[in-house]
């Protein structure tokens, strides 16, 4: 138990490391940052591709589609939303946002139209959903405060609202690919989990290529100050975009394997927290000051709202959250 929860911590840390990159690239679209991630990402993927080329190879047609849509929401689309979100709203608010995901994805993964008896009542999960509800409205009205009191602030009220919505667009996004995700390997026992993680890494690679380059295309005639492909910070670019590609992308999500092979699945889905608690300590660092008592608050009753959700999904079914990020 204790090397299980060691690894989720240390894929806590690592994943919290994609909620600050785009506050140490300010200069860079979000669009830019999730191309760069995931070149990254789909290079690193070639090696494990080549070691395991007898099972990449006999995927099947159907098999790459359902790997390329995957890449395109999950890893692509995700991060896009979530890191401009991030710049326009600073990390605190879209990291607690995303910090739902585990109640949010069970919730959408249990609740099916005509299988009403596999759903959870409302009454059940309303003490989790007004425990969540408290703590977000506790940060967002810290952070509104913020942006109003910080002299100097280039941030307005309206680029806050655009990008709590977009953070809302990145988890409606990462709450439907952990779900069609599992459905799919649920009903293809034979690809093995390492193999289907490894393909949706190949498929993002030429996916985050084209990507790249039709923003190039874009930027020069659009005539936006950018200088395409690397940036104004070529260096820090790539340095960042090669370590969330190989920490976040790849090694988080074998050290978070690790912890689901080794913990109980309704302590494994808990501990999804530590990446929120991480990415907002790197926010307040980089931020150089102490979250307020409302976002402390707001922490406690993300934490304590996640644990009263997993707790009421995992009386009820034994079916693991399969989270990456």
């Amino acid at each position: 138990m204790f090397i299980g929860i060691l690894c989720a911590l240390c894929a806590g840390l690592v994943w919290g490391l994609v909620f600050i990159t785009p506050l140490l690239l300010p200069q860079y679209p979000g669009i830019m940052l999730s191309f760069g991630r995931y070149v990254a990402f789909g290079l690193i993927a070639l090696l494990p591709a080549m070691l395991d080329r007898k099972r990449i190879t006999s995927l099947s047609k159907e098999d790459w589609k359902v790997a390329l849509k995957l890449s395109l929401v999950g890893n692509l689309l995700y991060y896009a939303t979530l890191a401009t979100a991030i710049q326009l709203a600073d990390a605190p608010l879209p990291t607690m946002l995303i910090g739902t995901l585990p109640v949010v994805i069970s919730i959408f993964a249990n609740w099916r139209p005509g299988h009403a008896s596999e759903s959870v009542a409302w009454m059940r999960l309303a003490p989790s959903l007004v425990i969540l509800a408290i703590g977000l409205m506790l940060v967002n009205s810290s952070e509104i405060d913020h942006l109003r009191n910080t002299p100097n602030n280039t941030r307005t009220i309206s680029d806050y609202v655009l990008g709590c919505l977009l953070a809302l667009c990145a988890v409606a996004g990462w709450t439907w690919y952990p779900i069609v995700n599992s459905r799919y390997l649920r009903a293809h026992p034979r690809i093995h989990s390492i193999t289907w993680a490894t393909a949706q890494g190949l498929t993002t690679l030429p996916l985050a290529l084209l990507g790249m380059l039709g923003y190039g295309v874009y930027a020069h005639f659009s005539h936006l100050d950018y200088a395409f492909p690397l940036g104004p910070r070529p260096l820090e670019f790539t340095a960042l975009m090669l370590v969330i590609g190989l920490f976040a992308s790849w090694i988080g999500t074998l050290l978070w394997n690790k912890a689901s092979q080794l913990l109980p699945t309704a302590l494994v889905a808990q501990l999804i927290v530590f990446e929120t608690l991480a990415a907002l300590l790197y926010a307040f660092v980089l931020r150089g000051s102490m979250p307020d008592l409302r976002v402390l608050a707001g922490i406690v009753f993300l934490c304590a709202g996640v644990v009263f959700g997993v707790r009421t999904f995992s009386r009820r079914s034994p079916s693991p959250i399969s989270h990456t990020t």
